[in-house]
């Protein structure tokens, strides 16, 4: 073999390799996700773009990773993430909760024909982290409205969901919810929060399965308003007075019943 072709060979071997890892780099999961930062209600904002669609990432001021836990919110349909981020004034409604928490807001089906973008939430997890953005340790929380059951009842499984909160999102699923807070190996130490408008009959219900399952005919204007047996309530369903919009835009429900939750305040 002439020192010729060797060194033509070792280019070949150097140039297939560059190939193999520039393509495991564009793999799903694979390589680092960009991302901007702003400010917005006083906390750090970050938007980053991943192959399943914007993700929002937000913290508080005052937040503390080593307590805090991670509020994930999937919005429902004839919107996307950026739309929601938006329109739903996630930020100041997050702030108004006063919890210690990093907030995530990712992309989520507009509408039937659209697929799950986030199936597994573990991998949700890792896009955060591939944007270079530590995640918290503590509790999490899922929150998801109207179409967003889609995306909810396939991350009831997580070993690190504490407490699920649907805000007028019983269109199904109610197997998956069935595990999470009744049949599943860690049903015992999940927590339930079902708000209905729209889907009133189907919470309702569901929740009247469970001998345990606490009824409130309206949503409070403060938890100082909650019965001691509703703020411990393993399942707790909220008829809404406030329809099926109104429940994510008003500032009235999302930020009152994440103090409801097993997040710290700050």
């Amino acid at each position: 073999m002439t020192r010729s072709f060797q060194v033509a060979l070792l280019a070949g071997l150097v140039a297939m390799l560059a190939g193999v890892a520039s393509a495991e780099a564009k793999k799903p999961g694979k390589g680092r996700l960009e991302k901007t930062e702003d400010t917005v209600a006083g906390g750090l904002h970050w938007r980053v773009e991943s192959d399943a669609g914007a993700i929002h990432v937000w913290v508080p001021p005052g937040y503390d990773r080593a307590t805090a836990g991670t509020v994930v919110y999937v919005h429902g349909y004839h919107t996307n993430s950026d739309g929601a981020w938006k329109s739903h004034d996630l930020a100041r409604q997050f702030k108004a909760s006063g919890q210690n928490a990093l907030f995530i807001v990712p992309d989520a089906p507009s509408g039937n024909d659209e697929a799950v973008k986030w199936p597994a939430l573990a991998d949700l997890r890792k896009a955060i982290s591939r944007a270079n953005i530590r995640m918290p340790d503590g509790p999490i929380i899922v929150v998801g409205h109207s179409g967003a059951f889609r995306t909810v009842m396939q991350w009831v499984d997580h070993k690190l969901v504490a407490q699920v909160i649907l805000l007028d999102a019983m269109y199904g699923g109610s197997k998956a919810f069935d595990e999470f807070i009744g049949t599943g190996k860690r049903a015992q130490h999940h927590k339930l929060i079902v708000v209905g408008s729209d889907t009133a009959a189907s919470s309702a219900a569901f929740t009247k399965k469970y001998p345990f399952a606490v009824t409130r005919d309206r949503m409070p204007t403060s938890t100082a308003e909650l019965k001691k047996r509703e703020k411990s309530a393993k399942l707790l369903y909220i008829r809404s007075q406030y329809g099926h919009m109104q429940i994510v835009t008003s500032g009235k429900v999302i930020p009152l019943l994440l103090r409801l939750t097993p997040l710290k305040h700050r």
